[in-house]
């Protein structure tokens, strides 16, 4: 870990630097000793799901701040200049990567030290031959689907990556984040369980998904689902007309009983959408905005997961009291800091 007169230094302006950049997000540090002078490394994140998986690896061995807020579009979020400041005191960054982040990417590289790590979790996942490309993330634009987590199998690659990372730069927690990973691995395990023996309960020829925002490309592989189609196009603006009419055929041909809306992109044109097919239209699936408040258990990656999949259960005419009862539970301690 870093030397006590070094952990020091480093966060005589890292309060300051933390709550500005809370403040310049509209958010607070819900309570959280994220933002504390106590010589812990400091972990800078960024979209909430990565926190949370981070939280649950780390614990309060170390400070760990997130960079976007909650119910923002993270694909086109410009970090504020407080974000320079913050990102020169981290001892490691944790990013998606996969070009989810780039503003932030080139921030940190532009502000880090070069001995500290910037860790793009989603490009040391998967190979550039398990990219997603599909409608709002066409090939022909460079730019693969980045939404790893939506699939457990790949979350629980993000949290080795995690705890490899720590241990590398904090030796002496290696029990901790080794106690904490097994523990977290444990729980997306019983969780992936439950989430398929769920699945199982809608028909094979309903498991069909149309969203506004694309992010479940890795999902569906996973649990053998079809992503019919999504209306968000590749720059996030508005769908053409032409797109309209042509996901509105396809959700006729493929018989989707539903369709799904984004609580961070509102969008009157999937509402038409559905009405023109007579698919149920649900507005409320949630990309990386998490449930509940900070400090809650739902306020979780786990919690987003869980939500999410009990919401396309329900839609889609299958059984989700399984999944219901499935209890979301932390390994370790979140303190972190989530902008709200």
């Amino acid at each position: 870990m870093s030397s006590p007169g070094r952990g020091m230094q480093r966060r005589l302006g890292a309060v300051a630097i933390c709550v500005a950049l809370l403040a310049a997000c509209g958010g607070s540090d819900g309570g959280s000793g994220a933002v504390e002078d106590d010589g812990r490394l400091l972990v800078v994140t960024t979209v909430a799901p990565i926190t949370s998986i981070a939280a649950n690896v780390i614990g309060d061995r170390a400070q760990i701040v997130g960079l976007v807020p909650e119910g923002t579009n993270s694909h086109t979020f410009e970090p504020p200049p407080s974000a320079a400041e913050l990102l020169s005191t981290a001892d490691v960054v944790f990013i998606n990567g996969l070009q989810l982040e780039e503003p932030i990417k080139a921030l940190a590289e532009a502000n880090l030290p070069d001995e500290i790590p910037l860790v793009e979790l989603g490009d040391r996942t998967i190979d550039p031959d398990q990219y997603k490309y599909d409608f709002s993330f066409p090939e022909s634009e460079g730019k693969p689907n980045p939404h790893l987590w939506t699939d457990p199998t790949l979350v629980k690659v993000y949290a080795q990556l995690i705890r490899d990372t720590m241990v590398d730069i904090d030796p002496e927690g290696a029990a901790i984040y080794d106690t904490n990973l097994q523990a977290f691995i444990s729980i997306v395990d019983e969780f992936d369980g439950v989430v398929g023996a769920t699945f199982d309960t809608i028909p094979v020829d309903q498991r069909k998904l149309v969203t506004y925002h694309d992010a479940y490309a890795y999902f569906a592989d996973a649990y053998g689902w079809n992503v019919v189609g999504a209306v968000q196009p590749a720059d996030f603006g508005e769908p053409t007309a032409r797109d309209v009419i042509k996901l509105i055929e396809q959700i006729k041909a493929e018989g989707v009983p539903a369709v799904f809306g984004s609580e961070v992109f509102p969008s009157p044109v999937l509402e038409q959408v559905a009405n023109e097919t007579g698919a149920i239209y649900v507005d409320d699936l949630r990309d990386d905005d998490l449930p509940g408040e900070p400090g809650e258990p739902d306020h979780s990656w786990l919690g987003l997961m869980k939500f999410n999949f009990v919401t396309m259960t329900d839609a889609l005419g299958g059984d989700s009291s399984g999944l219901t009862g499935f209890i979301v539970r932390n390994s370790a301690i979140d303190e972190a800091s989530y902008p709200q």
